[in-house]
């Protein structure tokens, strides 16, 4: 299988990368700093351009994953510099309007695919306080791919990869200096979340698909079991 995943210099979207590689892929990364294409996602044109990367060296792309995501300084929305939440809204929205539109207008062409797009705080309408932009984009980018999902071609199809709260520069940024219980009982490293989502992605690549890594039961199991394991994803 070839896949694309963006964002893939760090965090979930290296590790996925790797996780892929490992498992036999043919994967094409891109990032703004290094991946095989640098590219910038809120560009159309530079996207379009990893695609033809893929599709030179492999000859197809099977699947896309829009992974590339940033976040901001956890500010009340009045306070947020109107740059750095613009930025957000471009990245975590355009970024992923763009890759859903070369992907798919590709897979059309060649018959068949299938994309990925990643969730994050707030696509379950949870809030939190000083992360507005943020949610608000992640929000939409769940109605985005569901709408996709009602209106892709023949042969192609889009869902949802949900992989919890994952240790990341992104999260810890957002975590602050002292982390929440909450947080130190439900997140967990890349290391032990990608080997599962990438299989995951790969099994249940079917229109419409919602895969979450952190579901209701596991989140009760953590605190119910709490006072007996002492997990701290940190230590």
């Amino acid at each position: 299988m070839v896949i694309v995943v963006t964002g893939a210099t760090r965090g979930i979207g290296r590790g996925l990368a790797e996780q892929f590689a490992a498992r036999g892929h043919q994967v094409v990364t891109c990032g703004t700093t290094g991946g095989d294409v640098i590219a910038d996602v809120t560009d159309r044109d530079q996207v379009r351009r990893v695609w033809d990367t893929a599709v030179d060296r492999h000859g197809r792309v099977d699947m896309w994953i829009n992974n590339a995501g940033v976040t901001h300084s956890r500010l009340p929305l009045w306070e947020l510099p109107a740059d750095e939440a613009g930025h957000v809204l471009d990245v975590n929205l355009n970024g992923v309007v763009n890759g859903c539109a070369v992907a798919v207008q590709g897979m059309a062409a060649q018959g068949h695919g299938h994309v990925w797009n990643m969730e994050g705080l707030g696509s379950d309408g949870r809030v939190v306080p000083g992360l507005a932009v943020y949610g608000a984009s992640k929000r939409a980018l769940t109605y985005l791919t569901r709408a996709l999902a009602a209106e892709v071609p023949p042969g192609v199809s889009a869902g949802l990869l949900s992989p919890g709260m994952v240790v990341t520069d992104l999260l810890m940024r957002d975590a602050g200096p002292a982390p929440s219980r909450a947080f130190l009982l439900l997140a967990d490293r890349v290391e032990t979340v990608t080997p599962w989502l990438a299989e995951q992605a790969v099994a249940r690549a079917r229109n419409g698909a919602h895969v979450r890594w952190l579901t209701r039961r596991k989140v009760v199991a953590r605190f119910a079991l709490a006072p007996f394991t002492g997990r701290d994803v940190l230590s």
